[in-house]
């Protein structure tokens, strides 16, 4: 596909080699560790229900932890592909969303400073996000449980605030430009989504504390579908970038170097 840009009388040809729908792209890279996780759970529930229910206190359970599900043979590695699969698009989709973002910053508005950290400070927390999730996936509780323990929580922390610190950095860049009333819906949504995690985590940490400590039944079953909740709101949050980009594509061309200098609203006409 050839196209062209103009900056005054200097004409710019590119040719572009493969384009991608970025909305396809989060779709598809959240639809991989969901998916797993449903095959994790029904096979292992169905064949290998003695494995997955077995905890310290040995006790009557009926929900078996994420954990458990994908820290056995041979749902372990089709856990770990997926994410493996997901992890290199995230960072691209974590990049994206900043740039994005700070490029729609009004620099003459006296919260530019403020939006700009917020969004930096989002970024940060989702790479951070990612590792621990990677280290949680490769590094399974029944390998290595004081390591696995720590990189969860390392994981729920990071998660948490690089929702609120997400919500955060969108709204003041929409404050930036006094347009607070085009991003509600997405700020609503997002922050529902944050609501369930928090309550899901009070819960998680309450009935974990049950289990371990007083060892009753079902307490860690209760434990399991808080953190089923929270990897679910997890996946809608992170799925909830599609808003901001129903109709950009990822691209890979010769000759954009010149066209990147263009003023935004000029490119591409």
């Amino acid at each position: 596909m050839k196209t062209n840009a103009q900056k005054g009388d200097v004409v710019e040809n590119f040719i572009i080699h493969y384009m991608l729908s970025f909305k396809h792209l989060c779709l598809v890279t959240v639809s991989c560790p969901l998916l797993a996780l449903i095959i994790c759970f029904v096979t292992a529930y169905i064949f290998q229900a003695d494995d997955i229910h077995e905890t310290h206190c040995r006790v009557y359970n009926i929900i078996p932890s994420i954990s458990a599900i994908t820290g056995i043979s041979p749902q372990r590695y089709l856990w770990r592909i997926s994410v493996a699969f997901h992890i290199g698009p995230r960072f691209i989709i974590a990049a994206v969303h900043r740039s994005y973002h700070l490029n729609l910053i009004n620099m003459s508005s006296k919260h530019q400073e403020l939006a700009k950290w917020w969004l930096n400070f989002a970024f940060w927390l989702n790479i951070v996000e990612i590792g621990s999730l990677c280290g949680v996936t490769y590094i399974s509780n029944r390998e290595n449980y004081p390591i696995h323990e720590k990189l969860f929580i390392t994981f729920m922390v990071s998660s948490l605030l690089h929702m609120l610190a997400c919500i955060k950095g969108v709204r003041w860049v929409a404050e930036t430009n006094n347009n607070l009333k085009s991003v509600q819906r997405g700020l609503l949504i997002k922050q529902i989504l944050l609501f369930v995690s928090l309550m899901s985590t009070v819960g998680l940490v309450g009935f974990f504390l049950k289990h371990r400590l007083l060892c009753h039944d079902m307490a860690f079953s209760w434990f399991a579908f808080c953190e089923y909740i929270i990897a679910l709101a997890n996946m809608a949050f992170h799925v909830t970038v599609i808003l901001d980009f129903p109709t950009e594509h990822l691209v890979v061309a010769r000759g954009l170097k010149h066209i990147q200098k263009l003023p935004l609203n000029n490119k591409f006409e």
